[in-house]
């Protein structure tokens, strides 16, 4: 059985809720040396990950588990919880009054998502929905790999259309034509490079490209 408590800290990132999100986001963050604590109220879960994570056993969506755990001393929490929908909106709440500085909350609907952001979510996210869409652009055109970042922007991965191949950057003139940017070019069996006007394209090269998703769908279409 995991600590009911934890050690105060002035900072890392709180995780609450290790379903399928919740606990790719923790051992990521994790994995790359940030200060994460797990919180989880599932027994059955908490065996699953206790020995992997630094792991707390609690119902967050009780305010006093979230005092004793030392939440408040958290810079950023995560509400992973999302199909328990009246326990997603408590526990954003609980954070609300703690004064948490950065509060990303999963929600399920776009109707969950605005009942979070009004209770005080800093950040909503739908990872069904956002994988979905970034499914669908992979599946039906060129790309590679898609990100949309926020208000359209979106970066890429893909492969160069025919009238770029042979040519450098500064002769296809791409950002003119199409209105996307080339950020770098991945050549076969050498590090990735950030373009200049002087870098030349070859068949085999991967691009990474910046621009408005519909630009940069548009311009993933060329043959």
């Amino acid at each position: 059985m995991a600590d009911k408590k934890a050690p105060a800290r002035d900072a890392g990132v709180l995780v609450i809720g290790l379903g399928r999100f919740g606990s790719s986001l923790a051992t990521t963050l994790d994995r790359l040396g940030q200060d994460v604590l797990a919180v989880e109220r599932d027994e059955k879960l908490v065996a699953q990950w206790s020995g992997r994570l630094p792991l707390v056993e609690a119902d967050a969506s009780e305010a006093e588990a979230l005092v004793q755990l030392g939440a408040k001393d958290f810079g950023v929490a995560v509400v992973g919880v999302g199909t328990e929908l009246e326990a997603s909106v408590l526990i954003t709440a609980n954070l609300v009054d703690l004064g948490t500085p950065q509060i990303w909350a999963k929600a399920i609907s776009a109707e969950h998502g605005r009942i979070l952001t009004r209770i005080g979510a800093h950040h909503v996210v739908y990872p069904e929905a956002d994988a979905g869409s970034r499914v669908a652009h992979l599946v039906s055109g060129k790309m590679l790999d898609y990100i949309e970042v926020e208000d359209g922007f979106t970066i890429v991965k893909m492969r160069p259309p025919k009238e770029m191949q042979g040519f450098t950057l500064a002769q296809s003139d791409i950002r003119k034509r199409y209105g996307v940017t080339v950020i770098g070019v991945k050549s076969p069996g050498v590090e990735f490079q950030y373009a200049t006007p002087e870098t030349r394209v070859s068949a085999n090269d991967l691009l990474v490209c910046s621009g408005h998703a519909d630009l940069l769908e548009r311009f993933s279409a060329r043959p």
